[in-house]
């Protein structure tokens, strides 16, 4: 499997293509990112944008939120710098972990922010979950979609226009360059966000238990509603260089914000998707369809910003990834699977030319110091 000459992400990865030098085109992607923008132009151009829509409306900006490092920092950024009064949305997939929501509680006190939080019906997730598992060998759909389409209805009953998400997915794929700002839209939204599966697509696809008003907050707005309030739905990451570990450093110190342990992640990166129960399962997947999972990910950002060796990211690849998490059983219990059926599923996604490796082989890993905590599936 043929793999960067400079990072870590494999010919597998979704948008990857290479130069004849054998470097992917998100490599070159930082490269414009780094050497070609104009930050200064952009920084005037995000005031110029926020200046546009403070105090017309009863919020300045939505601002979705996981809680993870990246709309913390978002948030904070925009509160503390900008002075913006936002209403700040999470729509919560049902696994946030114990820490994650202390640190929710605390941010929020402390930016002193009105915050909205909306828990979708845990019955339709499972069946969401077990549907989009066997159709696209991602469990994630609810998710991905929930995420992105409910701030957007959000946006539309409280007339907030602007709206702002963190960092671009130009950090990590190619669906978007850097040379134009990344509007988070509905053609952002189609394009990859809901896996090729609209909520009405869903909806035909289950067994006839959950009907359309179920599946509501998984709906993207229409585009005559967005318009009709004059949208414009952005990433900050687009107007300000985007910087992890600087981030991650200003939220630590400023809100008191905490890491915690992620499954087949090395310490060094405990600030990476520490918001989901399920992302050690999650990883895995990706690891048994696509051959690599976050480590590849996280040492090729650290490779592009010149702080890990190529050597040092081969090393950690081979010491975290393909583990099989201690979570596997939380999540099989909770769509009531059995590892074979999980397997069974996973084998039909495999993205060639990687090829299939024999589960029971794999190193098996710790459980999270949480995950007793956990609710019972």
């Amino acid at each position: 499997m043929k793999i960067c000459s400079r990072c870590m992400i494999p010919e597998t990865h979704e948008t990857i293509m290479f130069d004849g030098e054998g470097v992917c085109n998100v490599c070159r992607q930082q490269e414009v990112k780094q050497e070609k923008i104009d930050w200064t132009t952009r920084g005037r151009d995000l005031v110029e944008l926020i200046e546009q829509y403070r105090g017309k409306n009863e919020y300045d900006c939505l601002i979705p939120f996981s809680g993870g490092k990246d709309s913390t920092y978002t948030v904070y950024k925009l509160v503390t710098e900008y002075k913006v009064k936002p209403l700040v949305v999470s729509f919560d997939h049902g696994f946030l972990r114990p820490r994650i929501s202390e640190n929710n509680v605390r941010t929020m006190r402390k930016l002193g922010v009105d915050f909205l939080k909306f828990t979708p019906n845990w019955q339709v997730v499972r069946k969401i979950m077990l549907e989009s598992l066997r159709r696209k060998g991602d469990f994630c759909w609810h998710c991905h979609t929930g995420i992105f389409a409910y701030p957007m209805q959000i946006a539309v009953k409280h007339n907030i226009p602007l709206i702002f998400w963190g960092e671009p997915s130009a950090e990590y794929t190619s669906y978007y360059s850097y040379d134009n700002p990344e509007e988070v839209d509905e053609k952002r939204f189609n394009r990859f966000v809901n896996l090729g599966i609209a909520a009405e697509d869903m909806l035909g696809m289950l067994d006839g238990s959950i009907t359309m008003r179920d599946l509501e907050p998984f709906k993207y707005p229409k585009l005559k509603e967005l318009r009709g309030i004059g949208y414009r739905s952005v990433c900050l990451g687009s107007y300000i260089p985007w910087d992890v570990k600087q981030n991650v450093a200003i939220i630590k110190r400023e809100l008191g914000w905490q890491e915690d342990d992620v499954e087949g992640v090395p310490p060094d990166y405990r600030y990476e998707k520490v918001e989901c129960m399920l992302q050690g399962v999650r990883d895995y997947c990706k690891y048994l369809k696509r051959g690599y999972a976050r480590v590849s990910h996280l040492t090729s950002i650290d490779i592009r910003n010149g702080r890990l060796s190529r050597e040092a990211a081969v090393e950690a690849v081979k010491r975290y990834e393909g583990n099989r998490p201690a979570s596997l059983n939380y999540f099989l219990n909770l769509l009531d699977i059995t590892e074979e059926e999980f397997n069974g599923i996973l084998r039909k996604h495999v993205v060639s030319p990687h090829q299939w490796p024999d589960p029971s082989s794999l190193p098996r890993g710790e459980k999270l110091h949480d995950q007793d905590l956990w609710p019972k599936p």
